[in-house]
């Protein structure tokens, strides 16, 4: 494993995930992954953050809720085909892993593993959840919520980042 620096490396790992990356959550024996295309780094009450946004009508959302940590694991390799399953597939109908062949190992500093793939890991411990509050947001956004099925807003606090191979 390599060590990577989140901040020198953020813009490039922002277009990976906008392709699509994956987001780990274990919560007691139960864990899920699912798809993510939005994720936002920065500096934050004075740590370096990730901030992912899982609507409250997933799977993932019932499980982070209870979590204290997450994973993104941003893949290097081509995996299309398993980013289209962990995106249109809900862990309530399904193990995802095991359809798409994916697993886990132990991640260093957090609870929630990473997956076993080429690519970039970051292990977030989470530090806020903020649910949207709808009359908070631009008009020209609602048209993204027909179901008005909003987000919740989870920061994490980066403790480990690298890439494996």
């Amino acid at each position: 494993m390599e060590e990577a620096n989140e901040g020198n490396m953020a813009q490039m790992i922002v277009e990976r995930i906008k392709e699509g990356a994956f987001l780990v959550v274990q919560a007691g024996d139960r864990m899920n992954v699912m798809t993510i295309g939005w994720a936002m780094f920065g500096y934050v009450w004075r740590r370096s953050t990730m901030m992912i946004a899982i609507r409250k009508s997933r799977f993932t959302h019932g499980l982070i809720e209870q979590a204290d940590s997450f994973t993104v694991n941003v893949p290097t390799a081509n995996m299309g085909k398993e980013i289209n399953l962990c995106g249109t597939k809900s862990g309530r109908d399904c193990n995802k892993f095991r359809e798409g062949h994916l697993s886990t190992i132990k991640a260093k500093q957090v609870t929630s593993p990473i997956l076993k793939i080429p690519g970039y890991h970051y292990e977030c411990r989470i530090i806020c959840k903020a649910p949207m509050d709808p009359k908070l947001i631009s008009t020209d956004l609602e048209q993204l919520y027909p179901a008005k099925d909003y987000h919740t807003l989870y920061f994490g606090e980066i403790l480990a980042s690298y890439q494996t191979e």
